[in-house]
């Protein structure tokens, strides 16, 4: 990728910063409290009520669906189990055994009852009218769309729905809103998109807020997912380009392996990376990491020698050490991202597997913005090794506009002046 300008680096990182002062400006908005509040507050948002009214059975449905999932709920609390993949797909199946269509809000678990969508999208297309309800089964909740289709248009009306303490599903918000934008893809998804009236949204924006949302509707591989938990999604895109980049064992590219360093290690250790940027947002921080751990920590999932990786990285002979300079506020990613989605595999004759993968990008409207093929070496049940990876773009100009490269020693200078020791 190329590198820019201090200016260039500003203007292309204006989302990131933008997140950052809604960040900052979200607690006035919620009573400058400690803490965020335990119920929020009811949010109703319709475009038009009459030509978009829904029959009152709102509450009677939520409370259907709660006594449905009251028992797995009640298991997986007393359990510390809520969230975790089984209780995901236990509530997915007891919803479709009961005729609602359901999904995991990660789409990690085959639809159930997907045949009642596919039936309402042709009845888009042809413009006749239909309904249809998706529930997408959440960590402490629901949220549930209701859909309404007729001469060819979609409304939605989406409920966001959070057990009590009773294991009763309360409605936390409510917003109804035309689709703007709405697609059954070939990969296999459902998007649709549309924007609602919010006090909160528009004194941020000057806008209505919008609402990107896309299920997958037909099923997928169990052991792509299983392949995609173990590998890829644990890695994921997020301030690091080993999936956005081409290289392999012969040559590792423009790979960045601070970024690595700053995935690997939470994997190794299970805590956070210790070395944090300045508290002063326009201070660069600077460490020397002790070589072994450095080496150690790359080392676990790369089949590579000492000497290529310190070709690769500042290497710093006298204390022994890796120089680790902090991602500071210049260098931040936007928060809403592609997400990886390993739909194929080959098990290969040498022990490696290659994996297919689409970037999967919910904000901009597509279930395949990019794709990229990455092989990996399975070494034992708890160990593997990244062996190359391929990235295929769309034809003509393609930039993968959410991703920040870290700053160059002179851009890093630039920006925070000094040696930052």
């Amino acid at each position: 990728m190329k590198r820019k300008s201090k200016a260039g680096l500003i203007e292309k990182n204006k989302k990131a910063l933008l997140f950052a002062m809604i960040i900052l400006i979200l607690p006035i908005l919620m009573g400058c409290g400690d803490k965020m509040p335990e119920v929020l507050d009811i949010e109703i948002a319709q475009q038009d009520s009459e030509a978009y009214s829904f029959d009152n059975k709102d509450s009677a449905s939520t409370e259907c669906i709660a006594e449905i999932l009251r028992d797995i709920y009640e298991e997986a609390a007393d359990t510390n189990t809520l969230g975790s993949l089984d209780m995901m797909r236990r509530m997915v199946a007891v919803l479709g055994e009961n005729g609602y269509v359901a999904v995991d809000s990660w789409n990690q678990i085959d639809m159930v009852q997907a045949e009642q969508v596919i039936d309402f999208c042709k009845a888009v297309d042809e413009k006749e009218m239909d309904e249809l309800t998706i529930i997408v089964v959440m960590e402490m909740g629901i949220r549930k769309f209701d859909l309404k289709t007729e001469d060819g248009s979609v409304n939605i009306v989406r409920g966001y729905y959070q057990y009590d303490q009773n294991g009763s599903l309360q409605n936390r918000s409510t917003v109804s809103y035309p689709a703007d934008f709405w697609q059954y893809t070939e990969e296999g998804y459902l998007i649709f998109e549309g924007s609602y009236f919010s006090d909160e949204g528009y004194i941020l924006t000057l806008n209505d807020t919008p609402e990107h949302t896309m299920l997958r509707i037909l099923p997928l591989d169990e052991k792509c997912r299983e392949y995609n938990r173990m590998y890829i999604l644990q890695i994921g895109y997020w301030k690091n380009n080993l999936f956005l980049c081409n290289w392999s064992e012969d040559d590792f590219g423009d790979l960045d392996f601070y970024d690595l360093f700053d995935r690997f290690y939470p994997m190794i250790y299970g805590q956070p990376v210790p070395y944090m940027p300045d508290e002063n947002l326009g201070v660069g921080a600077v460490y020397q990491v002790p070589e072994e751990l450095f080496e150690d920590v790359i080392g676990a999932y790369f089949n590579m020698d000492r000497e290529t990786l310190r070709s690769k990285t500042t290497y710093l002979s006298e204390p022994a050490a890796y120089e680790y300079r902090s991602r500071g506020f210049y260098e931040g990613q936007y928060p809403d991202i592609a997400y990886p989605e390993v739909v194929g595999y080959m098990e290969n004759e040498d022990g490696t597997v290659t994996l297919h993968i689409n970037a999967v990008y919910p904000h901009e409207n597509t279930s395949k913005e990019f794709s990229h093929t990455t092989v990996i070496r399975p070494l034992s049940e708890d160990s593997f090794q990244y062996v190359s990876n391929g990235i295929i773009l769309p034809e003509g100009e393609h930039e993968i506009w959410w991703h920040s490269n870290r700053l160059t020693e002179e851009e890093w200078k630039e920006v925070y002046g000094g040696d930052g020791s």
